[in-house]
């Protein structure tokens, strides 16, 4: 007969459960949130997802009971915890079924007209449309009249309605787009309209875009944007902002010591409007968004607009694409960059940064930004001779950096071939690198895909628009044999301007050859890596 210590020895253990055991458990609660019954004709059927977020909730609190019961009886088998983490999984199941369908917090909260079809509204429709934000007792904070175009009529029937819902309710309007098709003298009463309504409402959202507005856009929705001292959150895209509109909104802003996000692009802006939009930017200590990308911005506006920056210290995401700041405006953004120890995208493309700009640049993020991920500077003219930087801010920033984007610069290869020895480290967070355009013949073509193809997490690498040879294509093909859907189209790719741009360094440095011999020498020993099956 087995002694007592012997037997304890050989007893099964039921407690704590295998990840199996709970894996298999979390889907029988699932069935069961989404199998019909008795009770869930009463109360509803949970759909799928609702149902997956529940039963590992379900399990994970069932768990936490029965091995609190268990810590109690560490001497016993765990039967009695068994026990208890099925009956508290079916009760907590119960109680999921009893509760129905959780309609989302803001799905409760926010009033959209704006799906579908974009289309005109007049009075009676509106009348039927803006009908549940007169229910009483309703719990609409968030309004998005967007994609509709409102005639006079309707604009008569929405303003009282809204008018209605004061006294702090409403805190994200959208208004963008309500005019489109409309004459301007329609379109300028219709946004007064709308202004008047709305006029005194502490929002923390407010977004006017795509409406044309021009000046006197922005003065017909004065009342509106006067009466905001609490905005957090601020659009005007598309809006036709020029010199005076922009002015006219620095006027009627009263403050905007709270603002988070303001996105300003696809305007007319230009330099004068730039130097209106730098003041509110100065007035703006907490912004962590900014977005002035395609405003005809030349280098007095982006110099002013650089300086103004620096009173955002809090900055997480800045663009700036599309302007025409040139180098210096970029060394004055490098002064203000110096203060972004939060920053983590920034988008510089088409600055006309040159070199110049964009080494003061990379300078000045290497000394901050420490959590950047995604860095953008295409079309800047940039050259092999920032490529050292270049790598060595990527090499400093592996950790953290997700994008990579050098599109339509002059990199070739020799710029191409030091960022990919930088690449060649362990970037854990690394997604997407794109050097499309830069006149990246076969050899440097090799070398970044050598780099990043066997990245975890890694997505896409676009090189098209290069200057791959017929038996490039195939080299950097056949390095993403066992994952082609990392690699980018390369169909624009022009074969024949490998021997172009040869021909340009002829007429430059008066002998090709050299070049290809240098190149052929930097990649000795190296081969297409294979990847095993």
């Amino acid at each position: 007969m087995d002694s007592p210590v012997q037997h304890r020895l050989y007893s099964i253990k039921l407690w704590p459960p295998s990840q199996n055991t709970r894996q298999v458990l979390v889907e029988r609660i699932i069935k069961n949130l989404t199998t019909p019954s008795i009770l869930s004709r009463k109360y509803g059927l949970l759909s799928k997802e609702e149902a997956v977020e529940d039963a590992k909730q379900i399990e994970s609190a069932a768990y936490a009971i029965a091995n609190h019961h268990f810590e109690k009886e560490p001497d016993g088998d765990g039967g009695s915890a068994v026990q208890l983490y099925a009956k508290e999984s079916s009760t907590l199941m119960v109680e999921a079924v009893k509760r129905g369908p959780k309609e989302k917090e803001e799905e409760k909260s926010l009033f959209d007209i704006s799906r579908g079809v974009r289309s005109f509204i007049e009075d009676e429709e509106a009348k039927e449309l803006l009908k549940p934000l007169q229910e009483p007792g309703n719990k609409y904070t968030k309004i998005c009249f967007s994609n509709r175009s409102f005639g006079l009529n309707a604009a008569r029937i929405a303003g009282p309605i809204l008018s209605s819902l004061k006294g702090g309710q409403l805190t994200d309007v959208d208004l963008s787009d309500i005019v489109a098709g409309r004459s301007e003298e329609e379109a300028l009463q219709v946004m007064s309209m709308f202004s008047s309504a709305l006029e005194g409402f502490g929002l923390r959202y407010l977004n006017l875009s795509d409406n044309a507005m021009g000046e006197k856009g922005v003065r017909a929705f004065s009342a509106l944007l006067s009466s905001q001292s609490n905005l957090e959150e601020l659009y005007l895209i598309n809006d036709g902002i020029s010199e005076e509109a922009a002015k006219a909104l620095c006027e009627l802003l009263p403050s905007t010591d709270k603002l988070k996000i303001l996105h300003f692009a696809n305007n007319m802006t230009g330099d004068d409007g730039a130097v209106a939009i730098a003041e509110i930017l100065e007035k703006s200590p907490l912004l962590e968004d900014f977005r002035c990308s395609s405003t005809r911005v030349d280098s007095q506006g982006g110099i002013a607009l650089s300086e103004a920056l620096a009173k955002c210290a809090h900055l997480k995401k800045l663009d700036l694409r599309d302007n025409m700041f040139g180098v210096e405006a970029g060394r004055a953004l490098s002064k203000s960059v110096s203060e972004f120890t939060h920053l983590s995208e920034i988008y510089l493309g088409y600055l006309n940064l040159e070199n110049d700009g964009t080494l003061a640049l990379i300078e000045a993020l290497k000394a901050s930004a420490p959590r950047l991920e995604v860095l953008e500077l295409s079309g800047n003219e940039i050259t092999s001779q920032a490529a050292p930087a270049l790598a060595s801010f990527m090499a400093a920033r592996k950790e953290t950096l997700k994008k990579i984007i050098l599109s339509e610069n002059e990199l070739k290869d020799d710029g191409a071939i030091v960022i990919a020895n930088a690449l060649e480290e362990d970037f854990p967070q690394l997604a997407e690198v794109d050097l499309s355009t830069n006149q990246i013949r076969r050899a440097g073509a090799r070398v970044l895909a050598q780099a990043v193809v066997g990245k975890p997490g890694f997505k896409l690498l676009n090189i098209d628009g290069n200057f791959l040879s017929d038996e490039g294509v195939d080299d950097v093909k056949e390095i993403f044999k066992n994952s082609p859907d990392l690699l980018g189209s390369l169909d624009e790719n022009d074969p024949d301007g490998e021997e172009y741009d040869n021909e340009a360094d002829e007429d430059e440095d008066g002998d090709g050859d050299d070049d290809d011999d240098e190149l052929e020498s930097k990649l000795k020993g190296l081969d297409i890596k294979q990847e095993d099956n």
